[in-house]
């Protein structure tokens, strides 16, 4: 799914080659990197590091780039894993004893770690110390290591399956919103920049439209733009090229993908505009429920064409208007 928000296998090489590396060269989230720009003064100042720091919002934001932003700011060295990488309590203590003073533990899917590694980060976020348990049974025997100053920067499409012991131990709380449409184009233009694709300012807007206001989203529509441009032979995106290459690629102006549509046109279709339940709709559709609610639905709650009631989905009037659909005003009463 090109415009879905998450992680794709090309989008770590482009995400490095595009990734801002100072707060003046990141686009949007003002309220977010004011109050980091403050944390970090005030460290620098105390000649600290600074507390550890929990980003967390919708995938695509930006998180990953803040957190290596905070360790360029700082001048220290970043480590880089995620949640499900760790998967016992030697990897993370290898992780932590290979650190230095300062130096910056970026842990991506945090809420995915094990709930055992979670209790031992709990004193190394607290008193920098890693409690080891050597043998079994009667004779085993708990040694305590220090560990350097360190830094966590936990990052997490769902704060709430982080459990509140390691919630409360971030100094540090921060939300990333969805971009605005202005600053999404202003993206577009460092993007484009930076991949030397000359791009003018109405074929930013439609790409703009189509990015489901995501940083991600944008960078990927441009490089499939920039294909066509170049297969083309053509020197510049704009308005035309950017709309004819995203109607191949089968995505609206809103950015809504063939399974979006098709997601919005069975409920309509098939059970009367709902409600209908999870599971019947991922059977109907031929997609997990899991891909539904995390890649699809987020998007189309966001929209207003996709409402939750306590008996299942419901297609909304805007869904109707947007696919060209008569509205049934009996529906209002669903809600």
């Amino acid at each position: 799914m090109i415009t879905s928000s998450n992680e794709q296998t090309d989008d770590s090489k482009l995400d490095i080659t595009l990734r801002p590396q100072t707060f003046s060269e990141y686009v949007g989230q003002k309220k977010v990197k004011r109050n980091l720009d403050v944390l970090i003064g005030a460290a620098k100042k105390r000649k600290e590091p600074i507390e550890h720091v929990l980003l967390y919002g919708p995938a695509g934001l930006g998180k990953t780039t803040l957190a290596h932003i905070i360790a360029n700011e700082m001048g220290t060295n970043i480590r880089a894993t995620s949640g499900p990488a760790i998967e016992k309590v030697g990897d993370l203590g290898s992780i932590l004893t290979n650190l230095n003073d300062g130096d910056i533990l970026f842990i991506d899917e945090i809420h995915r770690l094990n709930k055992l590694i979670e209790e031992v980060l709990y004193p190394a976020m607290e008193d920098f110390k890693l409690d080891i348990i050597i043998g079994k049974g009667p004779s085993a025997k708990t040694l305590q290591l220090d560990l350097p100053r360190f830094t966590l920067i936990g990052a997490t499409t769902r704060l709430g399956s982080i459990s509140s012991p390691l919630r409360n131990r971030f100094g540090a709380i921060h939300r990333l919103d969805f971009y605005e449409n202005d600053e999404i184009e202003k993206i577009i233009h460092r993007s484009s920049n930076i991949l030397s694709v000359p791009i003018d300012s109405a074929g930013s807007k439609i790409i703009s439209k189509c990015s489901r206001r995501t940083p991600r989203v944008a960078n990927r529509l441009l490089k499939r733009v920039r294909d066509c441009a170049q297969v083309e032979d053509l020197e510049q995106i704009n308005e035309v090229v950017a709309a004819r290459a995203l109607k191949m690629l089968e995505i609206d102006e809103l950015g809504l993908e063939p399974t979006d549509r098709e997601i919005l046109e069975t409920i309509i279709h098939k059970f009367g505009g709902g409600p209908v339940g999870i599971q019947t709709l991922s059977a109907a559709t031929s997609e997990e429920i899991q891909t539904i609610e995390d890649v699809y639905e987020p998007y189309l709650l966001q929209l207003g064409f996709l409402a939750r009631t306590p008996r299942g989905r419901v297609a909304t009037e805007l869904a109707y208007k947007h696919l060209g659909i008569a509205y049934n005003k009996e529906q209002d009463k669903l809600f």
